[in-house]
């Protein structure tokens, strides 16, 4: 995908995407609608085209005319699917959790010790939550977009996430890794541990975790000093 700034020109404003520049002829069913396939690749170039847009220039400079210029659809058909910005962005902000929860849930597949399985839910987080674009949506949604009205946040027990994180805790209690507890406590004090620090830095504006090595180092010791005070010893487990 061309980059959101390479397809800004000198007045500021975003150029469609290379194929986009009108609407595109999509496949059509036998009844002369697009078929479900047509439909549904339309409606994730509105969304990508979307979080393009909010992440440069920010939810109140973003526009739903400038969504459909940049996706090549009418602004008809983006009002069709989203009745407005808030719409729009709260659509893309549950689409991202719900590949980030795709993409957890096949990591926890894999068979190991609730241990492991907690260590690495952690570890993977973590490298979610530095990703550029999640910077700059999660940057743009707390800045923004909760004062507009175009998210809200999600308490930690409804949030889908963070249930998962809080069930390998408390399978990791079980088996006697950590002490016993509120699992939703101990797991929101452990995304806090290891992800929250790193994520306000780059949203700010910090370098320091763009080295992978730097990355790796500060969940190390975040997970271990994390440890030490859950398992009350020295953090082994």
């Amino acid at each position: 995908m061309a980059s959101t700034q390479s397809r800004m020109k000198n007045s500021g404003k975003l150029e469609p995407a290379a194929g986009t520049g009108s609407p595109s002829v999509v496949g059509k069913s036998k009844g002369g609608r697009p078929s479900r396939e047509a439909q549904a690749a339309l409606n994730r170039r509105i969304l990508e085209s979307a979080a393009e847009l909010f992440a440069v220039q920010g939810f109140a400079a973003t526009t739903m005319e400038q969504v459909a210029s940049v996706c090549g659809a009418g602004k008809d058909t983006i009002y069709r699917r989203y009745s407005s910005k808030s719409a729009l962005f709260k659509a893309l902000m549950e689409g991202l959790q719900g590949e980030v929860l795709s993409e957890l849930d096949e990591l926890m597949a894999i068979d190991s010790s609730a241990s492991k399985r907690l260590k690495r839910f952690a570890r993977a987080l973590l490298s979610i939550n530095l990703r550029p674009q999640m910077i700059a949506l999660n940057r743009v949604a707390l800045g923004e977009a909760v004062a507009f009205g175009g998210v809200q946040p999600t308490p930690t027990v409804e949030s889908p996430i963070m249930m998962r994180f809080a069930a390998l805790v408390k399978q990791a209690q079980a088996e006697g890794f950590m002490k016993e507890g509120n699992a939703f406590f101990v797991a929101e004090q452990l995304l806090y541990a290891t992800s929250i620090k790193p994520l306000i830095s780059a949203m700010l504006g910090e370098d320091r975790f763009i080295d992978p090595a730097e990355i790796e180092r500060y969940f190390n010791r975040a997970w271990k000093l994390f440890l030490e005070g859950a398992l009350g010893g020295d953090g082994q487990a």
